[in-house]
């Protein structure tokens, strides 16, 4: 560029010294204009051989390392590994150190200095801290058994409160604790809120409901006296009985009593509710299930370290806990059943952790899991008689609902003597015993028949299911209308027709006994069960059957 300036400047000089009409200086004024040209050719093809110079570098230089810091045990210098070997490494001095984090990633160069920042690993692998030790570092594994490695804590951990049990994030050199990993839904195992569910909410159970407070209240209300009886407080219990008495209910509304107990009596503790179904625990895969019944226990103990007192409720017990087979093909039970007694053999008492099974077969649970000093109480829940079916239906069918009119004039306006007799009749209708009301003939061995009618397949489930069918009838009575209007006796009477239609399904013969079992009927002496389906015409409501 200069030397063009110059030919430029000799050029305009040549110029300045020729006259004016001299033929000579177009042709000047020629190669001046062809000299700037060509220098802005050269230029461009100047810079693009820089560039290609500066691309061919770039391909043909090695490739940078990543590794990461470990410590800076000074300034300039950093402790780092790379590829599994560690090295004391310089710290370019372009570098700001202050950015430079234990877990982070740095670029190393070929004389291994480090040369860049890249900031934490997005990705890594998850582990289960086993154990903090005393300096803070980590003891980390895949899984209860297997190796362990003991990891750095990262910046982001320094001043975390960690805990055995929970998981981390590490990096891909496996040296450093990266990031704590959210609680999954595998982890939380169904961890609910406590119900709001006062013992006044459940009808019908008084026997079992008084059970429950002897087994778990009185311990907790009184460890004192207790231990002054060398009383030694059980571990858990199981509540069995038929589908839809209430056994699901009576194990939430015992975590919520007992908090409100307790925190009446002045004691700091605060119950903590985990709902566990049973086939949720099952997994296809070997070990998977074992492990949930780990976490379950380890979950429930670090809740009661915590404060807490938890409640596993474990609904449908006998499909992850049944009987053990001596069958040479994998069965789960054979596996999962030792490890609950396992769990089950490390709780004291219910003063640590309440253990509430519930199921509508306890005879498929393995004997093992029902023995004194793991699952001590076993709790029947009855199918409700008519006294405590009238106090269940009292529950769902309240003052509080919209009566339909002639109900109301019939008892001059008075709406809880309106509800009694709403309530009477309807507990009247379900537990006569007429030929239409008659549903399953069992012979027995004696020779002797039994009929069973619909008040005993009664449950509080069926009575709530009524009350909805009611209530389904007179809101569609009144879109129909545009009037107003409320639940009538004809409605409820619909409704036990409709309710009790739909549940006359029948297993074959030869599954009669596991049906028997489940309408808590003794199926030990009966020959035969036949269903009865006599040809008899609906109830029509005044409004009709919706």
């Amino acid at each position: 560029m200069q030397h063009t300036f110059q030919s430029l400047s000799i050029i305009d000089q040549i110029l300045m010294t020729m006259d004016e009409t001299d033929r000579r200086r177009p042709l000047l004024y020629q190669l001046r204009r062809q000299l700037q040209e060509d220098e802005i050719t050269f230029e461009e093809a100047r810079r693009t051989i820089v560039e290609l110079e500066g691309a061919l570098e770039k391909v043909t230089a090695p490739a940078n390392r990543v590794g990461t810091l470990l410590s800076a045990p000074e300034n300039g210098i950093a402790y780092i590994t790379v590829g599994g070997a560690e090295y004391y490494a310089n710290v370019d001095a372009r570098l700001d150190e202050r950015r430079l984090k234990v877990g982070t990633r740095v670029l190393v160069n070929e004389a291994f200095a480090v040369v860049g920042d890249m900031g934490e690993s997005p990705s890594g692998t998850v582990g289960k801290i086993v154990d903090v030790l005393d300096d803070g570092r980590l003891q980390v594994g895949q899984e209860h058994g297997s190796q362990t490695h003991v990891l750095l804590r990262g910046a982001d951990l320094e001043a975390e409160a960690l805990k055995a049990g929970e998981e981390v994030r590490i990096d891909p050199h496996f040296r450093v604790a990266l990031e704590k990993m959210p609680h999954s839904e595998v982890k939380d195992f169904y961890l609910e809120e406590v119900p709001d569910l006062p013992w006044e909410k459940i009808g019908g159970q008084k026997d079992a409901i008084q059970a429950i407070k002897d087994t778990i209240e009185m311990p907790v209300l009184h460890p004192e006296l207790f231990k002054r009886f060398q009383y030694s407080t059980p571990k858990g219990f199981l509540l069995y009985g038929p589908p839809g008495c209430g056994k699901t209910l009576i194990g939430k509304a015992t975590a919520y009593n007992l908090e409100k107990q307790v925190q009446e009596d002045g004691l700091n503790l605060k119950a903590c509710f985990m709902h566990i179904k049973g086939p949720e625990i099952l997994n296809m895969w070997l070990g998977e299930s074992e492990r949930k019944v780990r976490e379950i226990f380890s979950q429930a103990r670090e809740k009661r370290r915590e404060g807490f007192l938890p409640v596993v409720f474990i609904d449908e017990a006998e499909s992850v806990l049944g009987t053990r087979r001596a069958i040479r093909s994998h069965n789960i039970s054979n596996t999962v059943v030792p490890m609950f007694c396992s769990e089950m053999d490390g709780i004291d008492s219910l003063q640590d952790v309440v253990i509430i099974l519930t199921s509508n077969r306890p005879d498929l649970i393995d004997p093992a899991i029902l023995r004194p000093g793991r699952i001590d109480r076993k709790i029947k829940v009855l199918r409700p008689d008519e006294d405590a079916a009238r106090e269940i239906l009292g529950i769902y069918l309240t003052a509080s609902l919209p009566l339909a009119e002639e109900v109301l004039n019939a008892h001059d306006g008075d709406v809880r003597a309106a509800v009694d007799d709403l309530v009477a009749r309807t507990i009247g209708e379900i537990y006569a015993r007429r030929d239409d009301t008659r549903f399953l003939e069992v012979l027995l061995r004696s020779g002797r028949k039994e009929v069973l009618s619909r008040g005993d397949l009664c449950s509080g489930a069926i009575l709530e299911s009524i009350v909805q069918r009611a209530k389904e009838i007179a809101i569609k009575r009144c879109i129909a209308s545009g009037a107003e209007d409320g639940i009538g006796f004809d409605d409820l009477l619909v409704g036990i027709e409709t309710e009790y239609s739909e549940n006359e399904i029948f297993p074959p013969t030869d599954n009669t006994e596991d049906w028997l079992k489940l309408l808590d009927y003794d199926p030990e002496n009966v020959v035969r069960a036949v269903p009865i389906r006599p040809r008899r015409e609906r109830r029509i409501s005044r409004h009709g059957v919706v």
